[in-house]
């Protein structure tokens, strides 16, 4: 949506910011331009909202590299409010988006100090540390976090990827059954746990991927990429030192996602006459062995 800045008046920018706010919209760009063509010589006017607007141009501001903009407005909100924890945590943003990495976490262990209970500044924390290249302090500092705040999603999540990214497995799967506590009827996040477990390996962890994985087509029927793992699972089942019966199953069970996920395969596919492509994905499934160790 483009915006005509020229015909707007104090009042339209006001509405605008207001409307963002509250659709949780960043338009990042669009409140620079209108802050700077329109509203920023008139933010008294705006009343009770004034400060939600200068903390939203802060944001902005970081967001596009207006570091000027953002350290004038983070100077009139410090002015306001001296010692507010809250003006200290856009302080630790400007620093870090300075690169100033450690000047961030300082003013962050001081919000810290005053405020235990405030989440805000130790995801802060963990964000430099990551940005520094620390995941192993990274991890120690959002274990933490988890201590205090343990219903938090995204902490959990967030874990997941760090101790992913360090190679550590088991502690990733742990991180992932807490999120599927959280969120039983997400079929991604099934599906990434069973994700998990395959890629551990061994048989004990491909049975458990292949349960996540049918749970995940059971909540998503459409889900290729969870009937391409759960494929994988009953291949390994069916070419393993399992009863005779359970590889038979396993085989079935093979052959039927196969067979979902060509049809998936030829519903979705945007390619005209695209059968033998389809054939090329059948046979490359079917001439797929995977023997286990």
């Amino acid at each position: 949506m483009s915006l005509n800045y020229e015909e707007m008046c104090w009042r339209d920018v006001r509405d605008y910011f207001r409307k963002w706010r509250e659709d949780n919209e960043r338009r990042s760009d669009d409140v620079i331009n209108l802050w700077e063509a329109v509203l920023e010589d008139k933010v008294i006017k705006t009343g009770n909202e004034k400060n939600l607007i200068l903390e939203q141009v802060i944001v902005a501001a970081l967001d596009t590299a207006r570091l000027d903009i953002a350290g004038k407005c983070i100077k009139e909100l410090s002015s306001e409010f001296p010692g507010s924890l809250r003006v200290m945590k856009f302080k630790a943003m400007q620093l870090e988006a300075m690169e100033r990495y450690n000047d961030a976490l300082e003013v962050l262990d001081a919000i810290i100090a005053k405020d235990e209970t405030n989440a805000a500044p130790r995801k802060r924390k963990v964000a430099i540390l990551k940005a520094k290249g620390r995941r192993i302090d990274a991890i120690k500092e959002l274990n933490e976090y988890l201590k205090k705040f343990m219903s938090d999603q995204e902490a959990w999540n967030e874990l997941c990827n760090l101790y992913l990214a360090e190679g550590d497995y088991a502690k990733a799967a742990f991180c992932m059954e807490e999120v599927l506590l959280h969120n039983p009827h997400s079929h991604l996040v099934h599906q990434r746990l069973a994700e998990i477990r395959y890629t551990m390996g061994g048989m004990d962890n491909i049975e458990l991927a292949r349960t996540y994985y049918s749970q995940a087509i059971k909540l998503n029927p459409k889900n290729l990429r969870a009937l391409y793992g759960f494929y994988l699972c009953c291949t390994m089942v069916a070419n393993s030192r399992a009863l005779g019966t359970k590889r038979k199953e396993a085989q079935k069970m093979a052959q039927w996602a196969l067979n979902q996920a060509n049809t998936l395969t030829a519903k979705r596919s945007t390619i005209e006459n695209n059968e033998e492509l389809i054939d090329a994905l059948e046979g490359a499934f079917a001439n797929l062995e995977i023997k286990s160790m």
